[in-house]
């Protein structure tokens, strides 16, 4: 096999996979845990939503440590504890310890994105970067797919309690694929000399490496207009992609009228079809931009093609069909992952060199937490106010429109020390 690589793409997909199985435990949960521990919608908001701010907490964190002592050890850590706090919201008592159990659980999985965008700019030539990113970002929706039939079955059958175990111990065993196997290209054993010369050559678009050592810290890159318009997008983004994540189970049952095990499958179904047309975009941004435009922002055209997709979820209130309705959340979602993935790349792109892509995947990602973190709450506060979940939908799709204009508007100039400088010509080539 020449392009060995590709077991990188198998641990990015499986890392976010089993993060957002773990995740979407609880969204599928929801209603026998609310029964059991007496929670109204406004309390259940706060819960979906409480990983997310020990996530957004420690996703800077998590991104110096990666570029300081590496992926191999530092991903690791994260998988283990985000893992171990998932099985132990199976033995919760009441709503505290459930809350304890994912404040945990958000702390470690913030290691997992910005270990994935240094894995990509460390392994991945410019030329893959798209799709890449968008193999990762995949497993964000895939793991919800997965995790919906399984954690739906497995309440049905057996109780909420053994749900969370069973999706919790899934990390153990990539654990210990990821210890045994992955090393950066540099030492790693799995791949040929031939490939790793075209590794170490293409990562940065056929230039040299300009620095072994970071050559950015986190204040220079809040002094770029990219930095900011990458973190707005990847924040409005994030919205409608959490608004998924931890009401659509919840909608579907009380507003669509489905059982646990039905709900699991229509929200299982928009997610795993949306995996395939969003490695779709990535695929097609990488095929049709040149390296130099990937130098200078020309991905940012994507992503805002992949944010106005999102948008049209402002339609769902007007939809009454379920098949109708499955076909506008796929593609509401899969503007949602495109747009996410396409940004994680454009980050890559646009930073020098891969020693700065752990922090700046953590910068990136903090922005996506600040609008995540919002959404859960703000959506349970619509549905306890107004008793319907339309006006969740309006404002996720408006910051989706939103989002579209500011990655158009700001995200054209390479990341450098010295911030405002012009792009160099050619910058707007490419999709």
């Amino acid at each position: 096999m020449k392009n060995r690589r590709i077991f990188i793409y198998v641990f990015l997909f499986s890392l976010t996979s089993i993060n957002y199985i773990d995740r979407v435990a609880l969204s599928v949960a929801a209603q026998p845990i609310a029964h059991e521990f007496g929670i109204g919608p406004i309390q259940m908001g706060f819960l979906l939503s409480s990983f997310i701010w020990t996530y957004f907490a420690s996703l800077i964190v998590w991104g110096l440590a990666l570029d300081r002592w590496g992926t191999r050890y530092v991903n690791a850590a994260g998988m283990a504890i985000f893992s171990l706090a998932t099985v132990a919201t199976g033995f919760a008592w009441n709503y505290a310890s459930i809350l304890c159990t994912r404040l945990v659980m958000g702390a470690g999985e913030a290691s997992s994105f910005p270990a994935g965008g240094k894995v990509i700019r460390e392994w991945m030539p410019a030329s893959e970067r798209g799709v890449a990113a968008a193999t990762l970002n995949s497993g964000s929706y895939a793991g919800p797919a997965i995790g919906a039939l399984l954690v739906a079955f497995a309440v049905q059958l057996f109780g909420w309690r053994t749900g969370f175990m069973i999706v919790g111990g899934s990390g153990a065993i990539w654990l210990f694929f990821w210890l045994r196997y992955f090393r950066k290209p540099e030492e790693a054993a799995f791949i040929g000399d031939d490939e790793r010369a075209f590794i170490l050559r293409e990562r940065n678009g056929g230039l040299p490496e300009t620095n072994a050592a970071p050559t950015l810290s986190i204040a220079d890159m809040l002094r770029s207009s990219s930095v900011w318009g990458l973190l707005i997008t990847q924040g409005f983004g994030s919205y409608a992609q959490f608004l998924f994540l931890t009401w659509l189970p919840s909608y579907l049952q009380t507003e669509r009228h489905l059982d646990i095990v039905r709900s699991g499958y229509f929200t299982a179904l928009p997610y795993a079809l949306s995996v395939l047309l969003a490695l779709l975009i990535g695929r097609a941004s990488d095929r049709l931009l040149t390296a130099d435009a990937c130098r200078n922002g020309g991905r940012r055209n994507m992503v805002a093609f992949s944010m106005l997709l999102t948008a049209v979820v402002l339609v769902t209130p007007f939809v009454e069909d379920m098949w109708l309705m499955v076909a506008v959340f796929t593609l509401s979602l899969t503007g949602a992952q495109a747009a996410l993935a396409m940004n994680i790349a454009l980050i890559g792109d646009l930073l020098p060199s891969s020693a700065e892509a752990g922090r700046g995947t953590g910068l990136l990602i903090t922005g996506g937490a600040s609008f995540a973190m919002i959404a859960p709450i703000a959506t349970g506060y619509v549905v306890a106010l107004t008793h319907s979940y339309n006006n969740a939908f309006y404002i996720a799709g408006v910051l989706a429109v939103a989002g579209a204009l500011v990655a158009l508007l700001m995200t054209r100039a390479p990341i450098h020390r010295q911030a405002g400088a012009a792009h160099a010509p050619g910058a707007s080539i490419g999709v």
